[in-house]
């Protein structure tokens, strides 16, 4: 393990990430909202901070190891986390305690959207604008952006880029370099902001609105700078454009890579996840609307209204809300909540166990049946035309086991902390799928929760958002060992 070549790369993305308290920062003087104290001292500690991590070990040079690239990305993410809660924290507004603020910084990096603040709409301009920027950094993955910016520096990316890669296949690359890889993402991933800011600013956000929205949103975060979400504004306009940016930023950043460069779209409807990701969509939108209008919930129209956006927004792991979903009838809270296991597809900023899993899970659970019929066939299992290698399969079933096994120690650790069973199971599939709200107590905040339930959900949060095993195996002696 190269601790010094770790320590290196931690100080170097500390000094970039003090950057990020600037745009607030500035935010703040324009709006004259007082808080512009706690992002100065937030700027210092974290720049200063990084400056002595990384002035010791400044002329280390050594190539970094896949067990290296674990590391560094866990102890980012934890870091980040800690340094990004100072602002949040200082501020008159909200005055946030530790483990309040650590809880809100990492819900902001890994796309939960869970949030421990009431009164949003009362909070400082610099301090609304902060929360979506955290979203937005963490949306495509800080270490992307690193690795971007490393080589530059001297430092090879490739085991970062690997640790961090969403999805059950992690060696493949859109570009020969991965330099160039995280360059066509983050592209990619400004221009999808850009044009959802333009969307919501031409339907009718201020233009501060628009643009803290379409960070959380192609983030598939969350966030609003308004207590009652996407449904502040009350517009069909706007709930179109951000169901089309959640969708499509839920969708395979790699698809999104191949259209650019080759100019066409017709290889999104002949990949099997999209597909798969698209019917699932659809089936539970219209299992919903059907509830909702047998019911009369709502009247037809709303129904539809409804049922699109909270579908979209919750399978997508997104969390926006113009309804309370978690008090409508029978068993539609428990149904869409469920579908944020899926969550969105392999390479996107979506969270959940992805949609590739479940499709992989579903297609071996029928080969398996088939095998009872016919015992000694070799049956593959294909997506589209390809077969999957027994190791792929394998994986996604041992992260499928393992995602369920955290699942039930999480649970059983909040209900040891006093809370209910529907606020335990829905708080924490809320924050290990990265989803945001949940049902119960935590329906539409989580600041009334015990500070022990914040540090496991905290745990929870970082599970997620590291697809478990990145974050698991550094408990393991293997990976100590020389």
């Amino acid at each position: 393990m190269h601790f010094r070549v770790i320590l290196r790369i931690l100080g170097i993305l500390l000094m970039i990430f003090s950057l990020s308290l600037l745009p607030p920062l500035a935010i703040s003087f324009i709006y004259k909202d007082g808080a512009d104290l706690a992002f100065i001292t937030g700027f210092l500690i974290t720049l200063i901070t990084g400056f002595l991590i990384w002035l010791p070990v400044q002329r280390v040079r050594k190539d970094l190891r896949t067990r290296d690239g674990f590391l560094i990305t866990v102890l980012f993410w934890v870091v980040l986390g800690l340094f990004g809660a100072f602002p949040l924290m200082l501020a008159d507004s909200p005055n946030l305690s530790f483990v309040d603020a650590v809880f809100e910084s990492l819900s902001g990096l890994t796309t939960t959207g869970a949030t421990v603040i009431t009164g949003i709409d009362y909070l400082p301009e610099s301090v609304l604008f902060y929360r979506q920027q955290l979203q937005w950094l963490g949306g495509m993955g800080i270490i992307v952006l690193a690795v971007a910016i490393l080589p530059m520096l001297g430092i090879g990316g490739m085991q970062l880029y690997r640790a961090e890669t969403p999805g059950p296949v992690k060696d493949s690359k859109l570009t020969p370099r991965i330099t160039e890889t995280a360059k066509a993402l983050w592209y990619i991933y400004l221009s999808l902001t850009i044009a959802c800011a333009l969307g919501y600013w031409l339907a009718g956000m201020t233009l501060f609105d628009a643009v803290g929205h379409s960070f959380s949103t192609v983030a598939i975060g969350g966030f609003s700078t308004h207590d009652a979400s996407i449904g502040y504004f009350d517009s069909v306009v706007i709930e179109s454009i951000c169901v089309f940016f959640m969708v499509i930023s839920a969708v395979n950043f790699g698809l999104h890579f191949f259209a650019w460069r080759q100019r066409t779209l017709l290889h999104y409807f002949t990949d099997p996840e999209f597909k798969f990701y698209l019917l699932t969509l659809g089936v539970i939108t219209f299992i919903t609307l059907f509830v909702l209008v047998v019911t009369n919930t709502y009247g037809p129209e709303e129904s539809l209204r409804k049922a699109v956006f909270e579908v979209v927004s919750v399978a997508t792991t997104t969390g926006f809300a113009t309804a309370d979903f978690a008090h409508w009838p029978v068993m539609l809270p428990f149904l869409l909540f469920v579908c944020a296991f899926a969550g969105g597809c392999a390479g996107s900023t979506g969270g959940g166990m992805k949609v590739i899993r479940v499709l992989l899970i579903l297609k071996q659970g029928y080969r398996e049946i088939q095998r009872l019929v016919h015992p000694n066939a070799i049956i593959p299992v294909k997506l589209g035309k390809k077969p999957i290698s027994e190791k792929v399969l394998e994986a996604v079933w041992g992260f499928f086991s393992v995602y369920l096994i955290v699942f039930v120690v999480m649970l059983i650790a909040l209900m040891a902390t006093g809370l209910d069973q529907v606020t335990a199971w829905s708080a924490v599939g809320a924050t290990l799928n990265n989803l945001g709200p949940g049902l119960g107590e935590v329906a539409t905040h989580y600041g009334d929760l015990n500070d022990t339930a914040k540090w496991v959900l905290c745990v929870a949060m970082l599970l997620g958002r590291l697809e478990v095993f990145t974050l698991l195996v550094l408990f393991t002696p293997a990976f100590w060992r020389r």
